[in-house]
């Protein structure tokens, strides 16, 4: 979503879900054009919905009406044939003991989006890019909060160490930030986005999080690639028949639902369906 609103106009460090409500049908074109590519899960623009991080942009008191024009617009192009996932990305900050914020506060600002969220017509709820295992405790309990029978996606953003090891930004072993999640309810669990890996480390990471998984599903979101910065820009250059071939390496190591994160655009994710739906 991202990079498609960048490519669309959107400066660096603006408040993209100002879009669901100034430039809906921006957003439902970059929404539609996913749909097209064969994307059967339709991500809301409103990673940074939360009203701790609309407050950077001045918009804390319209959680509720961004929330909203997010999942109305996503429902818009998902139509009857996909999943709406409504998105909620980390709070910006930090729990104690390590930051100021308590578990209550942050989940009750979670709460107060995921029921915008699923007012406007979420299917789901995603939980993504956590790196602290209580905060996405937070936000599965706040999605149960607000509908037991909701189905809550939890993904983390991992990162390798120096020794080969993935951890989360926090230090978190793949073992615990998947385990903590299953308990708290995720029914599926993985990994989107992360520091600096390869695609040959998402199939590695995702047979870590099979393992993990217990009875929970699994879904894996690469990034197009390891970033590059290219003339002081950052940019994925995996193919969209790398990323194809990716996904189909995933699904043999265990998952079962397959995306993309950072730079992948509908051509990546044109390749990726037609990869995994063919005989």
């Amino acid at each position: 979503m991202g990079t498609l609103l960048m490519a669309r106009g959107m400066a660096s460090g603006a408040c993209g879900m100002a879009w669901n409500i100034d430039r809906a049908d921006d957003v439902k074109a970059i929404h539609d054009a996913y749909r097209a590519a064969g994307s059967q899960l339709i991500t809301t623009n409103s990673f940074g919905g939360s009203r701790f991080v609309l407050d950077l942009h001045g918009r804390s008191a319209d959680v509720r009406e961004l929330n909203l024009a997010a999942a109305q617009v996503a429902r818009a192009a998902a139509g009857d044939g996909a999943w709406v996932l409504g998105d909620v990305g980390p709070c910006g900050d930090f729990l104690e003991p390590v930051g100021d914020l308590t578990a209550d506060e942050v989940r009750d600002a979670f709460r107060d989006q995921i029921e915008a969220l699923l007012e406007g017509g979420a299917d789901a709820i995603l939980v993504e890019t956590m790196s602290d295992p209580a905060e996405m405790v937070c936000g599965i309990e706040a999605a149960l909060a607000c509908d037991p029978a909701v189905p809550v996606i939890g993904t983390y953003a991992f990162q390798k160490t120096a020794t080969g090891e993935f951890r989360t930004m926090m230090g978190t072993p793949v073992s615990e930030a998947i385990s903590r999640a299953v308990e708290a309810g995720a029914k599926i669990v993985g990994a989107n986005c992360g520091a600096a890996l390869d695609l040959d480390d998402y199939v590695s990471l995702c047979k870590q999080i099979a393992g993990a998984a217990g009875g929970a599903h699994v879904i894996i979101q690469p990034n197009a690639g390891a970033p590059q910065q290219v003339n002081g820009r950052t940019l994925y250059l995996a193919t969209p028949e790398q990323m194809a071939e990716t996904a189909r390496r995933l699904l043999e190591a265990g998952a079962r639902i397959v995306g993309g994160c950072c730079g992948t655009t509908p051509a990546h994710l044109a390749a990726i369906a037609g990869a995994l739906n063919a005989p």
